[in-house]
């Protein structure tokens, strides 16, 4: 560990489980590391101090300079923190078809079910969102966007450990000479990341001047009517005044921002808990079960169904608490403050304490999958996937220790995520007919997944391409 990068190093490793996984376990909820040139960072995850970061005292800990600025590079002005979305249903009908297509000759295939997933979730955000089809799911075919959305996160981890600089780069350097320096930097690294975000922001470019142009050549009542975010966004926009009037480059930072936080943590998600399910047969087994009997009478599952089937729901709930797909967010303080904690950890002169002083401009990395698997709440079976305990009431440890998280006392969408109620939806519809559709088991390839702002599976442990080969087959009746 060297003194420029602090414990960055072994935080920002995708292999870093270990390491995180130790802080969580063999400390207090509140961890001093030593970040960028020394720079003192706190990792949080005891749930009073988070209560005061996400709740009660959100005025002092912002999202930090690094992480908007990496956003504006990434996605452009401005980026979309809400998801303005109905449910497109064929979608998920054409992922079926494509499936049963491929497994239907043989008894079972492997497919890429991390590629499919992510198919699938822009394709719902695609219509949904920005009234336009990415993909019909019709075959199995190469597509630059899908492709590039998924390596996205994996290519910016890999850049992680030089965030905390980007403020002081983006602040003193011209934006020019930046785009510059990217290009000749012999950093493969560097320029994979690049490449991927202009191939987003370019095809973003050409959809928004496709309904442009519909505009301009008599097409103006398809905008009107459309009920997708960027045709309410170019309507609202036709209406205002010069000076309120966005800049395409704010409506571009929408749609990239909008297309990749709702298909990445999504597509995440779905993965991750299929991958459970071909670990866990029998779970599996019982769900189809489920989902069997409630549509007993051959009729589609109507969405007040797939809601309110209870094993269905604690499978999804389960799979969020112990592999959520975000397993840390960061903020900064913009003033000395105090984070009283709910359990009291050691100070350096060995008393214990129930408060820890923030000094200006500390940052602070909110442990989500440590808030979520921490035994001191969840018991000590808190590492084990066991959508049971869903099933019945939750440990008193739970209920009162007031974790701030909106979803089920969970830190997985933080306070107030409010695209969480469309990304359960779409994660349970597009379960349900998968799980009563087909079988998921582990194919001769081994599944790691890697650590990261949005962990991502791999084969093995040192590949780097984002993939999930399951083995799957057609569900055989009851």
């Amino acid at each position: 560990m060297s003194s420029l990068e602090g414990n960055l190093s072994q935080f920002f490793d995708r292999r870093g489980w270990t390491f995180v996984r130790e802080l969580g376990e063999k400390f207090g909820g509140v961890v001093p590391m030593n970040g960028f040139f020394g720079q003192k960072i706190l990792y949080v995850f005891d749930p009073k101090a988070l209560h005061h970061v996400c709740v009660k005292d959100t005025d002092i800990y912002d999202e930090t300079e690094g992480f908007l600025i990496a956003g504006a590079i990434m996605f452009g002005k401005s980026i979309l923190s809400t998801r303005v979305i109905l449910m497109h249903m064929h979608a998920t009908l054409q992922l079926k078809t494509a499936l049963v297509s491929q497994v239907e000759k043989d008894s079972k295939k492997d497919v890429d079910v991390a590629r499919w997933m992510s198919r699938t979730a822009l394709e719902l955000i695609g219509q949904a969102g920005l009234g336009h089809s990415f993909d019909s799911l019709a075959e199995d075919k190469p597509n630059a966007y899908v492709d590039a959305m998924k390596a996205l996160p994996a290519a910016v981890f890999a850049l992680e450990i030089l965030r905390p600089a980007v403020p002081y780069l983006y602040t003193y350097l011209p934006k020019p000479f930046l785009r510059w320096l990217v290009e000749v930097l012999p950093s493969k690294r560097l320029t994979h990341a690049k490449d991927l975000i202009d191939t987003l922001w370019n095809v973003n470019v050409d959809i928004l001047a496709q309904k442009r142009a519909a505009i301009a050549t008599g097409g103006e009542e398809e905008v009107k009517e459309g009920n997708d975010l960027i045709s309410c966004l170019l309507r609202e926009n036709m209406k205002a005044s010069d000076e309120e009037r966005m800049e395409d480059e704010e409506l571009l930072g929408m749609m990239s921002g909008l297309t990749f936080a709702a298909t990445d943590t999504t597509s995440t998600a779905l993965a991750l808990t299929l991958c459970t399910l071909a670990a866990h047969p029998e779970a599996q087994a019982k769900l189809r079960q489920e989902l069997r009997e409630a549509r007993a009478d051959g009729q589609e599952l109507s969405y007040d169904t797939v809601t309110s089937l209870p094993y269905l729901d604690a499978v999804c709930r389960e799979t969020l608490r112990l592999s959520t797909p975000v397993p840390y967010m960061t903020r900064e303080a913009s003033r000395d403050a105090v984070l009283p904690l709910h359990t009291p950890i050691r100070g350096k002169d060995g008393q214990m304490v129930d408060e820890v002083v923030v000094p200006a401009r500390t940052m602070l990395v909110l442990g989500i999958t440590a808030t979520n698997r921490t035994p001191v709440l969840w018991g000590d079976d808190a590492h084990e996937w066991k959508p049971e305990r869903w099933l019945e009431a939750l440990p008193d440890s739970v209920l009162e220790a007031r974790i701030p998280g909106i979803y089920s006392h969970l830190m997985t969408f933080l306070a107030g995520n409010s695209g969480f109620k469309f990304s359960q939806l779409e994660m349970k519809v597009i379960l349900a007919m998968l799980v009563e559709t087909f079988t998921f088991d582990f194919s001769e390839k081994e599944i790691y997944w890697n650590w990261a702002g949005i962990i991502y599976p791999t084969v093995g442990s040192v590949d780097t391409k984002t993939q999930m080969p399951l083995r799957v087959g057609l569900a055989k009746d009851l």
